[in-house]
């Protein structure tokens, strides 16, 4: 946090969080609170207050409809709004997401028409979350959303994005345009640099319509042929061409693998089930590249998770990462996932 804050931003902040009788640990919502002050002592251009309000009040509403659903999976999908009714993208992308709902998962889009509305046509409203964009040209969310409480409305593109990858554990990308290519990249940018935990990506494309196939082709012929990205940063993403593939791919990712969090520089991954000796062995040698010093190892649930009650009941593995190679990280995931 920024510590050229004047006192006078800290010292008010502290005083309002004590009027409203804030609970809990305060030290973020101070933080949120004196950079606000801050940002209105720096007597900013109009403009920018605006964008800064705006952009607080739509996280704010964000926040608010997703809380509700916290526990609760998601799978966002992402896709062209201009596929129509008749292109055999739409019945892929309603099967795809009948079945995952079927298997539990909520089913984030854009709340849009074509992808976006297959996508919920086939989760159903109640198992479908809309985080639409206003834009002049669209009339705001599809049939399937339009009017439930767990829709949103978002000005922003970057806003609107941060909440489509934020809640969900999974995503399936489907053929689209300028949009749809700019959020499948922004998502695997964070996964790649570990701004964004590793996730299943799904890159879906109809039978015999090799959209994502020439994608990676692309990828493979002028960016890893260049070396602007390296071979294991393919491995972020996995190419399917039929939903039974793409929702195998979600539930083997899941298999055994939880969830990542760290503590200080320490990577924690909590699983189902722990590898055996010989196999946390062979993980090591394996995957020691990946380790800035000591080796994976069989911990007991650190002081900040128990303080939390994060996962408590899961076995987990730590290491000190050295936070590079994440598509090899997605690689040791694997690994893990094929223990059961």
């Amino acid at each position: 946090m920024d510590t050229g804050l004047p006192d006078a931003a800290r010292s008010e902040a502290r005083r309002i969080l004590n009027d409203l009788a804030i609970d809990g640990e305060n030290r973020v919502a101070e933080d949120l609170l004196a950079e606000a002050i801050g940002l209105l002592l720096d007597a900013p251009h109009q403009l920018d207050l605006k964008i800064a309000t705006a952009s607080i009040a739509e996280m704010r509403d964000a926040f608010a409809m997703f809380a509700p659903y916290r526990d609760v999976p998601k799978v966002t999908v992402f896709g062209s709004a201009r596929t129509q009714v008749l292109d055999p993208l739409y019945e892929l992308t309603r099967r795809l997401a009948a079945r995952l709902a079927d298997d539990g998962w909520m089913v984030v889009t854009g709340a849009g028409p074509g992808i976006m509305q297959a996508g919920m046509e086939g989760a159903g409203r109640e198992r479908s979350i809309g985080v639409s964009i206003r834009l002049p040209f669209e009339q705001g969310a599809n049939p399937v959303i339009a009017g439930d409480e767990k829709y949103v409305s978002m000005k922003y593109f970057f806003t609107r994005k941060l909440m489509l990858v934020k809640e969900s554990r999974a995503f399936v990308c489907m053929p689209g345009g300028f949009g749809t290519l700019d959020e499948t990249f922004e998502l695997l940018t964070l996964t790649q640099t570990g701004k964004g935990l590793p996730v299943p990506i799904v890159l879906l494309d109809a039978p015999g319509d090799p959209y994502w196939e020439r994608v990676d082709a692309f990828v493979h012929e002028q960016l890893v042929s260049r070396g602007l990205v390296s071979e294991s940063d393919t491995r972020l993403y996995r190419i399917a061409e039929s939903c039974e593939e793409a929702v195998e791919e979600i539930r083997r990712f899941y298999a055994n693998y939880d969830s990542i969090r760290y503590v200080g520089d320490e990577l924690v991954i909590r699983l189902r089930r722990l590898p055996d000796p010989d196999q946390l062995a062979a993980l090591n040698d394996r995957f020691g590249h990946l380790v800035a010093r000591g080796s994976i190892r069989a911990v007991e649930p650190f002081s900040v998770e128990r303080r939390h009650g994060d996962r408590l009941e899961l076995p987990r593995l730590a290491f000190a990462f050295a936070k590079h190679r994440y598509g090899d990280l997605r690689s040791m995931i694997d690994a893990l996932n094929d223990l059961v």
